[in-house]
């Protein structure tokens, strides 16, 4: 019921993404291709919103991040898709605790090690990364990331690397460097 209930909302966003319209009308000032890729992103992980299929396609749980200008909430993160510039492979999954013990999916994140002092800033859904920066946690690589706030609105940007509206629980690890 639930995986249905997922499916349905996913197609729906894909479809309203979708939708042929000049590259101007698109929210945002995006063009169809980067809504497509948005589109594809959500639908392959909409699923995700509930965790226990998270952690059974190898997402992993680490600490939650926050700063002053916002947090990022925790970080399940899929070591095998580092490197992934796929929109329907992220390989970070970022959740904020519900208040009730549970935990909702609020944004995804693709994680690319650096490889090299000349290596190119990778871009996806027209978006360079951010980075390079340290790794979140001990050996998490080198990396650039860029996120993506597809389940829960951030005021600052879609792909701004805090939100605002993300928090840590007091209890929770909170990261006040690297990221």
């Amino acid at each position: 019921m639930i995986a249905r209930r997922l499916a349905g909302t996913a197609l729906a966003l894909v479809s309203a993404l979708t939708v042929s319209a000049p590259a101007s009308a698109h929210a945002g000032g995006r063009d169809a291709a980067v809504d497509r890729q948005l589109g594809t992103a959500y639908a392959a992980t909409a699923r995700y919103k509930y965790l226990p299929l998270a952690t059974d396609a190898g997402y992993e749980p680490h600490l939650c991040l926050e700063r002053p200008q916002g947090g990022m909430g925790f970080h399940y993160f899929n070591e095998s898709l580092f490197g992934s510039l796929d929109p329907a492979r992220p390989a970070g999954l970022l959740y904020e605790a519900t208040g009730k013990g549970g935990r909702r999916l609020v944004g995804v994140e693709w994680v690319v090690p650096v490889t090299g002092r000349n290596m190119k800033r990778p871009h996806l859904f027209g978006q360079a990364f951010q980075g390079p920066m340290a790794g979140h946690y001990p050996g998490m690589p080198t990396h650039y990331d860029l996120h993506a706030w597809l389940y829960k609105k951030n005021p600052d940007g879609l792909f701004r690397q805090w939100n605002p509206r993300v928090k840590c629980p007091a209890s929770a690890m909170k990261g006040m460097s690297g990221h």
